[in-house]
């Protein structure tokens, strides 16, 4: 394992008392869950070689879905995919007439990720990466960069609004070769759909359409079309928090947004999509709940449905839905061992003894539902190792002792088998070994 870094510590031990998923340093918590990622791994090795995948990745709140999805992520960007993920909100989801839409497009939008800035912010490095690549194709064959990029760029054209789309990124090369920034700012703001009108575009860019709520997927193909035309090998869209569309009060749009997802799935299943991936995470509810769910639209029953053989112990990952099974008491164990050497480094850490002392607490108190849903039993861990470190002397021992049920009604780990749910909004949190 490589060496851990102050910043990667801080990072790990500030998300994990608060209960969410670290953006760094997921390397060094990696527990369990193999066979899934080994799934994952091969639908990117597909998005690589031309093909696409959608996955609907399914758990329980705090079962680890939203770590599973910055890992996968991670893997993409190491096998040289663009990502592009966003959580679905009340103002942010797949269909809409009021600009919800458009609003989840420009997030995901804004947190385009490459290898080299994995942290988001890497559209203009990518339409960059484009216009510089064909510019030494130009040189090289010493034709104008203009012909070459429309060359380049013709196939869109016969994409769904691909002609504005393509029209946008020779407006970015005009600013790039006269050294007009504000034509290359406005070129990237239409491309993260930040224009709110049409007239605005046009006085602008010159170009008749924006990015607007009935053209999220068409935007999202051609972007998947850009980025391989810059050297990238695929895109990967990641939507979280999926369970908000369940939640939407009208069946009409709910209707809607299921209908969207079902365009999603029929394009990738056929093979019409092509270097793109897409990962949803949801809950066991959003799947399977037959009145406001995904099993609610007889389509999309009939094809998120699982294999009647996998049963009685038998598995099968090759669908489109990927539950993510229950870690293993060992699988925690380790985990929290982990988390313990993060904290505590190599010197006088707790002894194992302690962490047999707290997964046996929590068993008492809990039952099973400590590692099928371990947010808030390794935020307590983390609180219990927080104490020990800034209270020198303190005995471990003494901590477990006096774990009691709070009675303000606080999150105390013997809550957590009725706590779990309760803020669907936070990210979940589980760990993975590659």
């Amino acid at each position: 394992m490589s060496r851990l870094k102050p910043r990667e510590r801080d990072a790990i031990v500030q998300a994990l008392r608060a209960g969410v998923v670290p953006k760094l340093g997921l390397r060094h918590i990696q527990v369990g869950r193999a066979r899934e990622i080994g799934e994952l791994v091969k639908d990117m090795d597909r998005i690589a070689e031309g093909g696409s995948a959608i996955r609907f990745v399914i758990g329980d709140y705090g079962s680890g879905k939203t770590f599973f999805m910055n890992l996968i992520r991670l893997v993409a960007l190491e096998k040289g995919l663009v990502v592009m993920f966003a959580d679905l909100a009340p103002d942010r989801r797949l269909h809409a007439t009021g600009g919800q839409a458009r609003n989840l497009y420009a997030e995901m939008a804004r947190n385009l990720s490459t290898r080299t800035k994995p942290d988001g912010g890497a559209l203009g490095s990518v339409v960059e990466r484009f216009v510089s690549q064909a510019h030494q194709d130009a040189e090289a064959k010493d034709q104008p960069t203009g012909t070459i990029i429309r060359e380049r760029l013709s196939h869109f054209e016969e994409m769904t609004g691909g002609f504005e789309f393509a029209e946008v990124v020779r407006r970015y090369w005009e600013g790039h070769e006269n050294g007009d920034e504000d034509l290359k700012s406005s070129a990237l703001r239409w491309l993260r759909g930040e224009f709110a009108t049409r007239t605005d575009a046009r006085k602008a860019l010159g170009v008749r359409t924006i990015v607007d709520d009935a053209s999220v997927y068409d935007q999202l193909k051609l972007m998947s079309a850009l980025v391989c035309a810059a050297g990238y090998k695929g895109l990967l869209i990641g939507l979280d928090e999926m369970v908000n569309l369940y939640k939407l009060t009208s069946a009409q749009a709910r209707n809607a947004n299921y209908e969207q997802i079902l365009r999603i799935l029929n394009d990738v299943l056929q093979g019409s999509a092509e270097h793109l991936g897409v990962l949803m995470g949801g809950t066991p509810e959003f799947l399977m709940n037959t009145r406001r769910g995904l099993y609610s639209y007889e389509a999309l029953q009939s094809r998120l449905a699982e294999n009647s053989f996998a049963r009685e112990g038998l598995i099968d990952m090759s669908g489109p839905v990927i539950r993510l099974a229950n870690l293993t008491p060992e699988d925690l164990f380790v985990l929290l061992a982990n988390i313990r050497r993060v904290m505590q480094g190599d010197e006088a850490p707790v002894p194992d003894e302690a962490l047999q002392a707290f997964m046996a607490h929590c068993a008492d108190r809990i039952g099973e539902a400590y590692f099928r849903t371990p947010r808030n039993t390794v935020t307590a861990f983390v609180n219990m190792l927080a104490v020990l470190e800034q209270n020198p002397g303190t005995q471990w021992s003494d901590l477990i002792e006096t774990l009691e049920v709070r009675k303000d009604g606080g999150d105390d780990l013997s809550e957590i088998d009725e706590d779990v749910g309760a803020q669907p909004g936070e990210d979940e949190l589980v760990s993975f070994r590659l």
